[in-house]
């Protein structure tokens, strides 16, 4: 079975960013994995997904706090 294949306003509204931001990603080599169909990009919902979970940041515990 094939992914629902987005547009970049469809996956702009999903991450919570601009298409801008995404055309920049896409530019700079960094952002989540798409598609290209000719002139046409697309994005997979699974590699959106794993994008977001790649971006996962674990917490390391509380810093030692130092008076002012």
């Amino acid at each position: 079975m094939i992914d629902q294949l987005l547009d970049s306003k469809e996956a702009a509204r999903i991450l919570g960013c601009t298409e801008a931001g995404l055309e920049l990603w896409r530019k700079e080599g960094r952002g989540p994995s798409y598609v290209r169909l000719g002139r046409l990009v697309r994005y997979r919902e699974a590699d959106l997904s794993t994008w977001i979970t790649s971006c996962r940041v674990e917490p390391t515990g509380l810093q030692e706090r130092v008076p002012a």
